[in-house]
């Protein structure tokens, strides 16, 4: 009943989010290849622009090629837009009960509040899941679209660690919302994007590596991903322990707090 009462609640957020994302992504591809001689030609001076190159991870990729262009173009895009969705569905899924003078409805049926926080974050989960679904149709068929081969391996790694990326995002803001009583989405968009400064500073400065280790933002670097074939098992790792953390104490929270 929750979950997918919680799905059609989403549904509008849900289309506007994935369109936009998705005709961003595939705007991208298909200006690859009117811009591919300018970025080929541009590679070199954007390896030897030090800090700015690091923070975007230019100075290990060649902007040249589709895989290149895809990591650090599209996977902007993707990183960005997908842990702004991610942040905002996990941080509204418990609040808004309260917010909206709901709760009283929605707790008197004969339902326990474990399983009204299991329905609220595996719905969350999956919206996520399509979400991703559909970006990556989005950029296989713009990759057809504009005659390259498709690189399946890059690609399935890149979308892979977003899709990382914003489960632990939405878990840490959907654990987050439990402490909540009003509103919550200033507080996920700047998650978000202090999540993305913070490794942007780790690329940048050698002294500021350790914060690879506290932001997801740190295993979706497509320079690292593309040089190791792979993705970062350790960061990764971290990262989904922190997830489980934050959902753990959702249940913990909701169960015991009080609801007006």
């Amino acid at each position: 009943m929750v979950f997918k009462h919680e799905l059609r609640q989403g549904r509008t957020s849900f289309l506007v989010w994935t369109a936009s994302i998705a005709a961003l992504l595939a705007t991208c591809v298909l200006l690859f290849p009117e811009m591919e001689g300018e970025m080929a030609a541009a590679g070199q001076m954007f390896a030897s622009m030090g800090g700015f190159s690091a923070a975007f991870g230019m100075d290990r990729l060649d902007v040249g090629t589709l895989t290149g262009y895809y990591a650090v173009e599209c996977g902007t895009v993707l990183g960005l837009g997908g842990a702004f969705y991610a942040c905002l569905a996990g941080v509204s899924a418990l609040v808004k009960e309260e917010r909206g003078r709901t709760a009283e409805f929605l707790l008197t049926h004969p339902i326990s509040r474990t399983r009204v926080v299991t329905e609220k974050l595996a719905a969350v989960l999956v919206q996520i899941t399509a979400m991703n679904l559909i970006l990556l149709a989005a950029a296989l068929a713009a990759v057809k679209l504009i005659g390259e081969t498709i690189p399946w391996r890059e690609l399935l790694l890149l979308h892979c660690a977003c899709w990382l990326l914003q489960a632990e995002l939405a878990c840490l803001c959907f654990g987050v919302s439990a402490f909540l009583r009003r509103g919550g989405a200033g507080l996920a968009m700047g998650l978000a994007a202090g999540m993305y400064f913070l490794n942007m500073l780790a690329n940048i400065s050698d002294r500021a590596g350790f914060l690879k280790a506290v932001t997801p933002f740190s295993y979706c670097e497509g320079a690292d991903i593309l040089a190791a074939g792979g993705l970062n098992a350790g960061r990764v790792a971290t990262g989904m322990v922190l997830a489980c953390a934050a959902a753990a104490a959702a249940y913990l929270r909701y169960r015991r707090k009080d609801i007006y």
